[in-house]
């Protein structure tokens, strides 16, 4: 798909990612990496946690939505840039076996007032699980190109 400009996205305007199926060789891998806590690093530890039973990190579901985000928004990668995230929150925690999608909807439009050549896009990110439960939400700003790239006047 060709580039997404800051026009090409309305308020109210939903998306809906793909599905994405959780592995625990991937929970317990990201969480050696990056999160090594008992009840990310496999089941003998996880048990001895406040969950009782191994879950992913939630920064794991972080990049596992920021994956399925920009494969939900093709023509973005590469000319978008973050500008934020707001609102974070992690209602249920990932398990493995887990089949999630992200859910985006957009919530807010405006010029940039400091980059008139920039629009500001923001998309409220649900992601959620096979059984419709909310494992992650939270607010992006992104920054794209707008298409006239001139100032409002």
């Amino acid at each position: 798909m060709s580039a997404r400009w800051f026009e090409d996205f309305a308020l109210g305007q939903s998306f809906r990612s793909r599905d994405y199926a959780v592995s625990e060789a991937e929970i317990i891998a990201f969480a050696t990496a990056y999160d090594p806590q008992p009840q990310h690093l496999g089941h003998a530890e996880a048990a001895r946690s406040s969950f009782g039973a191994l879950v992913a990190s939630g920064w794991h579901t972080g990049a596992i939505s920021m994956r399925l985000i920009v494969d939900a928004l093709p023509g973005i990668s590469g000319i978008a840039q973050g500008a934020g995230v707001d609102r974070l929150s992690w209602p249920r925690p990932v398990r493995p076996g887990d089949v999630v999608h992200a859910e985006l909807e957009v919530i807010a439009t405006r010029a940039s007032r400091s980059r008139p050549d920039r629009g500001l896009v923001t998309f409220r990110n649900v992601t959620v699980n096979q059984a419709g439960n909310q494992v992650m939400t939270a607010d992006h700003t992104v920054m794209l190109p707008r298409v006239s790239r001139e100032p409002d006047g």
